[in-house]
């Protein structure tokens, strides 16, 4: 069957030897980053990167369940619904690297606008410190959704495997812009996601926030208005810390969040808004001090 055949891809295809060799190299800056923090004495919240390899544990075993085939399955309808076909080949895959990176763009951005979704995303930014371990530093949660971002490409013809190796490609390619051991790369940073591009992201600084969402290029947020240089030192985290190092609380902490505003609401218009609306929306009635 071409389901199984697509399924078997994730075993079998050439270009899954580049995703390990992407995630050993990965591993490998990041145990180099951390010996040489340590041999420079350079400042670091260690328990926050205990932290960070706390969570990076549970995605691994995560990824070796049921879950992990959560989004092919959930994008195969789509797949045989859609009457258009994009073959594999050297091509498409640039071609689906693209799109995927342009997904990512809008999947990111839309992560930063509606509350729930941030939900999520509120984990990788809630890292007062910004070194390679922030990088794994991923909610357990977005595995569930995020596939859904990745319909369009499906129906535009790309097969469930391309597209989500598409967008795990753009992923892993991000992983070595979180550190501040490099600087300011020259036209690199007008271009491409680097680390410069990448700490402005993370700031919570005012003219900083919701800035750059690019997976790999920049082209996306300099069309769509949202390309920031770093020109002040960034502050990083959240622009209301959370204050703990306990991996279960960064990974849920902003649902409680929500679950209490709910509570509070006095119809379901605001409940509905509490939900989907913007970061900082909250009805007229709640008091200044918890917007």
């Amino acid at each position: 069957m071409v389901i199984e055949y697509f399924a078997s891809l994730f075993e079998t295809h050439q270009i899954m030897m580049v995703v390990a060799t992407l995630f050993i190299i990965n591993l490998g800056i990041t145990g180099f980053e951390i010996a040489l923090d340590l041999f420079t004495r350079k400042e670091r919240r260690w328990k926050d990167t205990l932290a960070n390899c706390a969570i990076f544990f549970a995605h691994q075993v995560i990824e070796k369940t049921a879950f992990a085939s959560i989004g092919f399955v959930a994008l195969l309808p789509f797949f045989i619904l859609t009457p258009l076909s994009i073959p594999m080949n050297a091509w498409t895959w640039v071609l689906a690297l693209l799109a995927a990176d342009f997904t990512y763009y809008w999947m990111h951005r839309l992560e930063h606008e509606h509350r729930i979704l941030w939900a999520s995303h509120s984990v990788h930014h809630s890292s007062e410190d910004y070194n390679l371990t922030v990088g794994f530093r991923l909610s357990l949660v977005e595995g569930f959704f995020e596939w859904a971002f990745l319909i369009p490409m499906i129906l535009l013809g790309f097969n469930p495997f391309q597209a989500l190796v598409g967008l795990v490609l753009v992923a892993q390619y991000q992983h070595w812009v979180h550190t501040e051991r490099i600087g300011k790369l020259g036209w690199l940073d007008e271009v491409f996601n680097t680390p410069s591009v990448h700490r402005v992201h993370h700031g919570s600084n005012r003219q900083y926030l919701d800035k750059n969402y690019g997976g790999v290029l920049m082209i996306w947020d300099k069309i769509f208005g949202t390309f920031k240089r770093e020109d002040e030192k960034v502050v990083y985290g959240l622009t209301r810390n959370i204050e703990t190092n306990n991996p279960v609380k960064i990974i849920f902490i902003e649902f409680g969040h929500i679950w209490s505003d709910l509570k509070k609401c006095r119809n379901n218009r605001d409940r509905i808004k509490i939900i989907f609306g913007g970061l900082s929306w909250r009805p007229d009635y709640f008091s200044k001090r918890e917007k």
